[in-house]
């Protein structure tokens, strides 16, 4: 038998470390692009929350508003009060927060008014809320029809 020498075909050392720089390097930057894509999904998220919120304070407002026969807001507890006979609703104002029975929204300003006037006190036919820049410096204004007995409880 003859020995005979075979090459065997293979890369190269310097071919593979080729290689692998240049999938390090791809690698490297694909988890850079996900945790920017990361970021930019929970800035998204931030941003659905806040915005729900103001829609669910918004929503849960209109509601009280209509059903209620009477609205009153009491300056030394800060509280709005709905009521309609049947049920009471309270709002609380505290810390530049607007806290409902499941809502709950940061506000910057909130103006209530009754026959187009502002008060600061008594009953209330609608009221505007402005908040603050963390929820987008949304403003929210809601109001109700007076009806007679709203004019009656007043006497």
């Amino acid at each position: 038998m003859k020995d005979r020498i075979y090459k065997i075909k293979a890369f190269s050392l310097q071919e593979m470390m080729v290689v692998l720089i240049i999938t390090s390097v791809v690698v490297g930057m694909a988890f850079a692009v996900l945790n920017l894509v990361q970021r930019q999904m929970n800035g998204i998220q931030n941003i659905y929350e806040v915005k729900n919120d103001i829609v669910g304070m918004r929503q849960s407002l209109w509601m009280d508003f209509s059903k209620a026969n009477s609205v009153y807001y009491d300056s030394k507890r800060q509280e709005l009060y709905f009521n309609n006979g049947m049920e009471e609703r309270k709002y609380s104002v505290r810390d530049s927060l607007l806290v409902g029975t499941n809502v709950e929204l940061a506000i910057e300003t909130i103006e209530f008014y009754f026959e187009n006037q502002k008060v600061t006190q008594g009953e209330v036919d609608a009221l505007s809320i402005k908040t603050t820049k963390d929820t987008g410096n949304a403003e929210i204004f809601v109001f109700k029809r007076n009806t007679p007995t709203t004019y009656m409880n007043l006497r």
